[in-house]
């Protein structure tokens, strides 16, 4: 079982991922998402507080993570990063589906 931390960095490694808020909802809403992941710790919580809904009828996969630091890091960004939508799992296709 890998953690969502693993799954992201995997797939920003070998495949594409979106960052940020406004990029993730785009892709969301265009239908090109196949996991979002978002960062419990934003500030304030409205920014973010629409994805579990738009993702739930989009019919993908939607994850929360404890910190925007440790999500930028995994993206390989170096700073932190409120929301990333992987657009292309690469590499991370078989680890994103073991994800609940």
């Amino acid at each position: 079982m890998h953690s969502v931390y693993d799954v992201i960095e995997k797939a920003s490694k070998s495949g594409k991922i979106d960052k940020g808020i406004n990029e993730t909802t785009k892709a969301v809403e265009r239908g090109v998402a196949k996991l979002v992941v978002a960062a419990k710790d934003v500030n304030p919580k409205e920014i973010i507080q629409h994805l579990p809904l738009l993702c739930k009828e989009k019919g993908i996969k939607y994850h929360e993570v404890d910190s925007k630091q440790k999500l930028g890091i995994a993206i390989g960004l170096g700073v932190s990063c409120s929301a990333i939508a992987v657009i292309n799992v690469g590499d991370a296709a078989k680890d994103i589906a073991t994800l609940n």
